[in-house]
């Protein structure tokens, strides 16, 4: 594959030679154009087919619970983050002896809010504090020990022990409208007119993809995800935020106004949550059986996807509590409830603060 592999170049634009969007005659047979950019300037590519697999990373959504950004958010940008900082190591400096606030009620927040508790372990002086635009935080538990993804359901279980514990400030029912300046902090406004202070924001909100290189071509989307029509009613979270979505492929991620184009990975869920990457492996898997012309390998399912567990519901008693504590298992031969504690223990401290 060396041969046909292109590093450091970015696709700027996609569209069919010699067709701009509103032609319509004789464009199915037209090759794509892909134009794209390194450090020596512009060029073109031309293909018979594309996989737009270019995920929605660099897309975050804003911090306003409107899907636009709060009054205030581009101002204040040098000390808003967006998706999951790595709090405990490279940014480290950043957070620690810090008040941190998190946005979100998805993996990434969950994800770096133990990570925060996990530095206020080592870190005297930093806090975190749990904006969560939901009224109930049960959903952000998981399905616990029904999970099939063991580390999945591990990670809500610690999660859950964690508020249980109050050692990170819960604020339910938080949508933020307005971020300003006061005595140096940040001033997070809520639509209810509550507000919170704190030293640095961490907006982990999701993701939307981003469609301006396909603008000059024919997409069916659907309106509220902004996926593939034919996928959107499989994954729409407001449809399916407590199951699994069944295993799909080409025919769901083809664009029938545009033959050999295709959304995939990340981007193809558009603005819904729930991609795993065994799913992404399938549909690429699917796709190129589909270009190469076999149709029933396209159209065969070769993926079993894990149960999720049922969704939570009822608060933190309806989520046991993890067998061990939040920092992951103690080393072997120490007497601490995970590593975190095994680690402030060697540093003289009574422990993590988890148990």
């Amino acid at each position: 594959m060396r041969d046909v592999i292109r590093t450091s170049q970015r696709v700027t634009a996609i569209s069919r030679t010699g067709f701009d969007k509103a032609k319509s005659k004789g464009r199915a047979a037209a090759r794509f154009e892909l134009r794209t950019r390194n450090g020596k300037g512009d060029a073109a590519l031309l293909a018979d087919a594309v996989i737009d697999v270019s995920g929605t990373w660099f897309s975050p959504n804003p911090a306003g619970g409107n899907g636009l950004p709060a009054l205030g958010e581009a101002e204040h940008a040098p000390r808003i983050a967006y998706g999951m900082p790595d709090v405990r190591d490279a940014q480290r400096s950043r957070y620690a002896g810090r008040t941190v606030a998190v946005l979100g009620g998805g993996h990434s927040a969950v994800g770096t809010l133990l990570d925060l508790a996990a530095l206020a372990a080592d870190e005297p002086g930093t806090q975190a504090i749990w904006l969560l635009r939901a009224d109930d935080p049960a959903k952000s538990f998981g399905g616990g020990s029904a999970d099939q993804l063991a580390a999945r359901g591990e990670l809500g279980m610690a999660f859950a022990n964690l508020v249980r514990s109050e050692r990170i400030q819960v604020e339910t029912g938080f949508s933020v409208a307005r971020i300003e300046d006061e005595d140096r902090r940040l001033k997070i406004s809520a639509r209810s007119d509550r507000r919170i202070n704190a030293d640095e924001l961490i907006v982990a909100t999701g993701f939307r993809p981003d469609l301006s290189l396909l603008s000059e071509l024919r997409l069916r989307l659907d309106p509220a995800i902004e996926a593939p029509v034919a996928l959107a009613p499989l994954i729409d979270p407001n449809e399916h935020s407590c199951g699994t979505v069944r295993p799909h492929g080409a025919r769901e991620l083809a664009q029938a106004d545009e033959p050999g184009l295709y959304l995939a990975g990340m981007k193809s869920y558009g603005r819904a949550p729930t991609f795993l990457m065994i799913t992404g492996y399938e549909q690429v898997r699917s796709i190129t059986a589909d270009i190469a012309g076999d149709k029933k390998a396209a159209a065969r399912v070769e993926l079993t996807l894990p149960e999720t567990g049922v969704c939570t519901r009822g608060g933190l008693a309806s989520i046991p509590a993890l067998s061990g504590c939040c920092g992951g298992p103690a080393p072997s031969g120490v007497e601490s409830c995970c590593a975190d504690d095994a680690k402030a223990k060697a540093a003289g401290r009574a422990g993590c603060g988890c148990a």
